[in-house]
């Protein structure tokens, strides 16, 4: 689907140009513009989808719910790729600045999931089975490194703005990988499984 190839691609400019503003020092304010309107474009796209999923499904019957209903869950997944990418953008926008300690390790987080933002694509389009398992087991790494560290902010006995916006910064840099990897999981597991790949299905 076009529509949905759009979104992904949409999903990942928008977090590059985020996740840069907060992370590389582009000013936020050179990138407003332009990251509100590829997200309204996202959401236009959403809607689209959406409304031919309903038209399909009505045309074709129930035989043809299951694939809608696929279809449905992981356009919402890339519609919550723009708006936790948003969500990197409102901490740069704040100003508040990061823990000195966990630059370099968020930024080699960044680096990799805008990486990966860049494959879910043409995984999906290929529907690349090995590829995506992959993926997903990569997208594994990322949510529990990230679950660690936001651990190790909460620990500290200095308290901080820029200890939480370092915890939330990794926060949303898990919900991202996360989202994409829902996607992804898409290409390997059946409906009733989606976004429960890492668990006992036994």
């Amino acid at each position: 689907m076009q529509y949905f190839e759009q979104m992904l691609e949409d999903g990942r400019h928008t977090f590059d140009a985020a996740s840069n503003s907060l992370f590389g020092g582009t000013d936020p304010a050179t990138i407003k513009e332009d990251l509100w309107a590829t997200d309204k474009r996202i959401n236009a796209n959403e809607r689209r989808i959406r409304r031919r999923l309903m038209t399909h499904a009505a045309v074709h019957g129930r035989t043809e719910f299951p694939v809608c209903l696929a279809l449905m869950s992981i356009v919402k997944d890339a519609e919550r790729i723009g708006d936790f990418s948003k969500n990197l953008f409102d901490l740069a926008n704040l100003g508040v600045g990061l823990d000195a300690d966990s630059k370099h390790d968020l930024i080699k987080m960044k680096d990799t999931i805008s990486r990966l933002l860049a494959k879910s694509r043409n995984i999906y389009e290929t529907q690349d089975e090995e590829g995506a398992r992959v993926f997903i087991a990569e997208c594994e790494a990322i949510g529990k490194h990230c679950d660690v560290k936001m651990d190790a902010m909460c620990m500290r006995e200095e308290g901080d703005g820029k200890l939480a916006a370092t915890a939330l910064a990794y926060r949303y840099l898990k919900r991202i990988s996360a989202h994409s990897m829902n996607i992804i999981t898409s290409v390997v597991m059946p409906l009733d499984h989606l976004d429960y790949f890492d668990e006992d299905l036994t």
